[in-house]
């Protein structure tokens, strides 16, 4: 299966091919965007003499993986690939072997969609490789028995993962813990011992977080969420300075998320370690060194960007050292260092950065080792802004901003994020971006009913569908006009998921504010997404009730501006069917739209092709151009 080596060659020809300047273009091709990454990721190795990229063959991905000597760059490094599945990520497993990640699309009479693939090769690229089971993915290495890792995989073809020891010498695969419709969601302690589930408790709907005691096959409970409450609960992992402790995220009584250490015998909190009062916090952060392997360093909260809070001096002090080389921007490199620190693989990015990576040697040595989107440069890109307006009834509402490279005021279009339980991240946009570079101003507003700004403001979007939600969307284009950076003659809604459903009900609202909408893969019958959610009683109790207000299947007739539809058609998420008959709707009442229906594309925009970005890509600036503004 994993044979046939892709060729090489694709960065070279596509550098001479956009080699002109930018004055000598009036925009750049939409390549420049839809590109897919040309670096997915990039690890050294434990010892840190050997550097690992998967890299692009073409515009479509097309990666493979190559193995560097990082003190020669330059020598023609090893390659490995296969045409046969597409490469997504590796980790290290040891100086001399790799874990390779895989997916390819499944067809069949009960699913379509990716599945993943894993094998471990030799990192020279010679012997056979050996085969994970399908679908397995990796859980963490096995600290007290390097010859094995923990993966998960769904051995029985219940769709409900297993947790299981790999040999990585011979394939033989130990099960440790049987995944059933009650039990699951395993997690495993620093040394590979299952100490952490989730029980499912059918007369309450809630669901049990149990652990055990280092060396006990007890389960405790720990936790019990009941989904009525709406509280935040996440299991972050196993304490190492006391292994019957677990970091965990949770309110405790706050209206934001803190970090918390629970003591499983006790079930009692320590104080609260980390949180703040505007924003939830993230996670923790952790060693990876061997000997102090899994020692909690600080913690991570996300504002315009993510942000460290260091407990550890020594880590503070390098990140701060490497950070003050590379300012504006947000740093990463902790799963990428050997065990010396005298190789460092660091990620960078910001809004004018998509993703770039160095190679640190020796605490001295700095070289650049590509960029996820090379034809896109900073001087082509647009500056971003972390702002807040108020709502018409007086919330506070954070939003990102991203200005193009030239006076204003600009034609502006709305950009709400999908979840609606999610929010932006910051950083480089893709579609804000592009569409800045297009001479479009673009507003991300957080409105109420996302998450990452406490419990209020995720609550205050409950049962507000096309209602206060979208006022917060509206009030997003209002205050661009306020700012003198659009005018009321100009403004467009575009979104994906629960924005493709915003865009739906912002192409109805009475006295609209908008010329154009663009929907993509939205919701358009809210019954039938809350029909799919009572399938699960723990979800039908957690979020039925909040999925209320405007659906815009049974407002169709009140369309009043024209709207470009876009879903992919093995879209599992929101099923294609929503826009199917949304856009049925729309032309027996005779409404001005566009349906585009991308072949192969399931629901989320990280999976898009380079072919589905294309095509999309360019319907929605056509549209923008002759049918809004």
């Amino acid at each position: 299966m994993f044979t046939g080596l892709k060729k090489y060659g694709f960065l070279a020809v596509i550098a001479a091919v956009f080699s002109w300047s930018a004055a000598a273009q009036e925009k750049l091709p939409l390549d420049a965007f839809a590109m897919l990454p040309s670096i997915l990721d990039v690890q050294v190795s434990p010892n840190g003499k050997k550097l690992g990229i998967i890299r692009a063959t073409g515009k479509d991905g097309g990666y493979l993986l190559e193995i560097f000597e990082t003190k020669n760059l330059k020598a023609k490094p090893v390659r490995i690939g296969t045409d046969v599945m597409e490469m997504r990520s590796f980790n290290w497993l040891n100086d001399k072997r790799v874990l390779i990640g895989f997916r390819q699309i499944l067809n069949d009479a009960n699913f379509t969609g990716w599945v993943n693939k894993a094998a471990i090769v030799n990192a020279n690229a010679s012997g056979k490789w050996l085969e994970l089971p399908d679908g397995s993915q990796f859980v963490s290495p096995w600290q007290s028995n390097p010859r094995e890792i923990i993966i998960s995989y769904d051995d029985n073809d219940n769709r409900i993962p297993d947790i299981a020891r790999f040999n990585v010498r011979n394939g033989r695969v130990s099960n440790i813990a049987r995944g059933t419709n009650r039990t699951g969601g395993y997690q495993v302690d620093l040394n590979g011992e299952v100490r952490g589930a989730s029980r499912f408790e059918p007369s309450s709907g809630s669901i049990i977080q149990l652990a055990r005691l280092r060396g006990e096959s007890k389960w405790r409970q720990i936790k019990v969420i009941d989904p009525k409450k709406r509280e935040s609960f996440s299991f972050l992992g196993f304490s190492s300075e006391n292994p019957n402790e677990v970091y965990v995220s949770t309110n405790n009584g706050e209206n934001t998320a803190g970090v918390y250490a629970l003591d499983i015998a006790s079930g009692s909190y320590s104080e609260r370690l980390f949180g703040l009062k505007s924003v939830d916090a993230v996670g923790i952060m952790r060693s990876r060194k061997k000997e102090n392997y899994g020692q909690l360093t600080g913690f991570t909260y996300r504002t315009d960007s993510l942000k460290r809070y260091y407990i550890d001096g020594n880590e503070e002090a390098l990140y701060n050292a490497i950070k003050g080389l590379f300012p504006g921007k947000s740093v990463f490199y902790n799963a990428t260092r050997s065990e010396d620190d005298n190789a460092i693989v660091i990620y960078t990015r910001s809004a004018k950065d998509p993703g770039s990576y160095y190679l640190l040697r020796n605490k001295s040595e700095l070289k650049f080792l590509g960029a996820e989107k090379p034809l896109l440069e900073e001087r082509h890109l647009a500056k971003v802004e972390y702002k807040s307006f108020k709502a018409r009834d007086g919330r506070r509402i954070p939003a990102f901003v991203t200005i193009p490279n030239s006076e204003g005021p600009f034609p502006a279009i709305v950009l709400p994020h999908g979840g609606p339980w999610a929010r932006d991240a910051g950083g480089f946009d893709e579609w804000g971006q592009l569409l800045a570079h297009h001479g479009y101003v673009v507003i991300q507003p957080q409105f109420r009913g996302s998450e990452g700004y406490g419990l209020d403001h995720w609550m205050a979007g409950d049962a507000k569908w096309g209602l206060e939600m979208q006022d917060d969307v509206d009030d997003a284009a209002m205050y661009l006009v306020k700012r003198g950076l659009a005018t009321e003659d100009k403004l467009a809604v575009f979104g994906w998921s629960y924005g493709g459903y915003a865009a739906f009900a912002g192409s109805m609202r009475p006295n609209n504010i908008y010329q154009c909408a663009i929907a993509g893969a939205g919701v358009a019958d809210l019954n039938s997404i809350r029909a799919t959610i009572g399938r699960n009683k723990f979800l039908r109790e957690l979020q039925r009730p909040t999925i209320l207000g405007v659906s815009p299947i049974d407002h169709v007739e009140d369309v009043n501006v024209p709207i470009l539809v876009v879903h992919g058609d093995i879209d599992i998420r929101v099923p294609v069917a929503h826009s199917r008959r949304f856009v049925d709707k729309l032309k027996s009442n005779n409404k001005d739209y566009k349906y585009v229906e991308l072949k192969g594309a399931d629901h989320f925009s990280s999976t898009l092709s380079y072919q589905h970005k294309t095509d999309f890509y360019t319907e929605l600036l056509n549209w923008l151009e002759t049918k809004c503004f």
